[in-house]
């Protein structure tokens, strides 16, 4: 039978469980996700394997976490957004909303320990429980605090799925284009709906690494592709040239940097999750290492060009480094879809009730498979890559990952009381509290009104365009006619 040691680790105010032995789910684990308990310990060859590729909770897998799932598909739309920006907007807002992202992952990463914390003083036991955001917003705020968080946080993450999809079809048709993109979406939706059988993000170590290796050797490619081409012949950069085109352009680069949704799964997948303070930013930083080279590159070389072309492969000439590129990003978008999904698997399962039972792996994916069914639809549905990354960005990640974070961290310290028995302090230099205040409502005033206002406007106004264009269920999304040889 395996050892079933906890113990207790005391760091600052903030009191962690671990668990030892036990089966690789649980193992160190109040940080543990899902729970299939129980079973005799491994040998240590299969202990060794497992802590490589399979089983994380350390810092590193943190930030390999938060770095390839901050920087898929959306690296390819970027050149489109800086079309519709400008080159000094793009770099501009790019490091704006790298920090402003890094600054709410932060908020959500306090809230979290601050509940957690609070909890485990209550000797709660989160062995075999995934703790989620809006868990987090109940226990500290209440009831329409939840609501508010489930809503937007599922919705965003449905949306996000949607879009690894969309994102596949859109890059496999530029290495074989002998299916139309809606059949591409139903094969590859059909290839994720594999991730049910991923427990947590526990598991997602191999997998967060290789994505981030796939993702720096793509955003290279597009860089050094660009300067090799040169501009093109030509070229123009008219950028900004209308404030529809321009606020669709920031909305998504709004997106690029709030992919923490994802950020509570993520903390509680760690073994020390305290830790989890500055591995966002850290995270963004390196992100933008790839993002700023590359979209400014390919906005150099194809200029206004690029307005019509919302994914960057298809002005680039086919060579085997693109091939090599695409097969990369349809990979990542495979662990991309994961990430986005899973903490759709934890709602799901808690909803049904079969979250943390010691159930088999096929009976776990078997529950799980329902989620996919509306994501494949949807994809088939509104099949707009890139224009439907400004609008879920607008509409939906201003509220799950910049408004409700700020205000949730304004109003659960609000009282003194709070104040005074909270787990993390204000950062130094900040200004203390009132510091803090001040940095959350400029968040909360400048989202709603250029995020959520105007980002909204133009992003709905640039949908509807392209529904009014293409139609829904559009089987072949910007793909260039086909030439018919009419030979005698």
């Amino acid at each position: 039978m395996a050892s079933e040691k906890v113990e207790t680790i005391v760091a600052g105010n903030y009191v962690e469980m671990e668990r030892e032995g036990g089966d690789g789910e649980h193992q160190a684990g109040a940080g543990a996700g899902g729970g299939d308990g129980g079973g005799a310990a491994p040998s240590g060859r299969s202990k060794l394997v497992s802590s490589l590729f399979w089983h994380g909770g350390s810092a590193y897998d943190a930030w390999f976490s938060c770095s390839s799932n901050q920087v898929a598909q959306v690296l390819l739309t970027l050149p489109y957004s800086f079309s519709q920006l400008g080159m000094a907007s793009g770099i501009a807002l790019q490091l704006f909303y790298g920090l402003m992202g890094s600054w709410t992952a932060y908020l959500i990463s306090v809230l979290y320990v601050e509940y957690r914390t609070r909890k485990e003083r209550d000797k709660v036991d989160f062995r075999g429980h995934v703790i989620q955001w809006f868990e987090v917003l109940d226990g500290l705020l209440g009831t329409h605090w939840r609501n508010a968080g489930l809503f937007f946080n599922c919705t965003f993450l449905l949306f996000g799925s949607v879009i690894q999809l969309i994102a596949c079809a859109s890059n496999i048709y530029y290495i074989n284009d002998s299916m139309d993109k809606r059949t591409w979406t139903y094969i590859f939706g059909a290839c994720c709906a594999t991730t049910v059988f991923i427990p947590s993000f526990h598991n997602y170590r191999m997998w967060s690494f290789l994505g981030l290796l796939m993702t720096t050797y793509t955003a290279w490619y597009l860089t050094a592709a660009a300067l090799v081409h040169g501009r093109l012949e030509g070229v123009t950069h008219s950028a900004p040239t209308k404030m529809v085109l321009y606020f669709t352009g920031a909305t998504n680069i709004l997106y690029t940097f709030g992919g923490h949704a994802v950020t509570v799964e993520i903390m509680h997948a760690m073994w020390k999750p305290q830790k989890f303070k500055l591995i966002y930013l850290m995270a963004t930083l390196y992100v933008l290492t790839l993002t700023l080279p590359s979209a400014s590159a390919m906005y150099w070389a194809f200029g206004d060009a690029l307005l019509d072309h919302s994914n960057a492969f298809s002005l680039l000439p086919r060579t085997p480094f693109r091939d090599a590129a695409v097969v990369l990003m349809l990979i990542h978008q495979f662990i991309t879809f994961g990430f986005a999904c899973t903490p759709l698997y934890f709602v799901w399962e808690k909803a049904i009730g079969v979250h943390g039972d010691r159930t088999g792996v096929f009976r776990r994916a078997a529950a799980r498979l329902p989620v996919v069914a509306p994501i494949w639809f949807l994809a088939v549905v509104f099949p707009f890559f890139g224009p439907i990354n400004s609008t879920v960005g607008s509409l939906l990640v201003s509220f799950t990952v910049y408004i409700i974070p700020a205000a949730a961290h304004m109003a659960v310290f609000a009282a003194p009381a709070a104040r005074e028995g909270a787990v993390e302090r204000p950062p130094r230099g900040l200004g203390g509290w009132a510091g803090m205040y001040a940095a959350n409502c400029f968040v909360v005033a400048w989202v709603l009104v250029v995020g959520f206002g105007f980002g909204g406007w133009a992003s709905t106004v640039n949908f509807v365009r392209q529904v009014n264009t293409f139609g829904l269920f559009t089987k072949c999304y910007q793909c260039p006619p086909r030439t018919v040889c009419m030979c005698i």
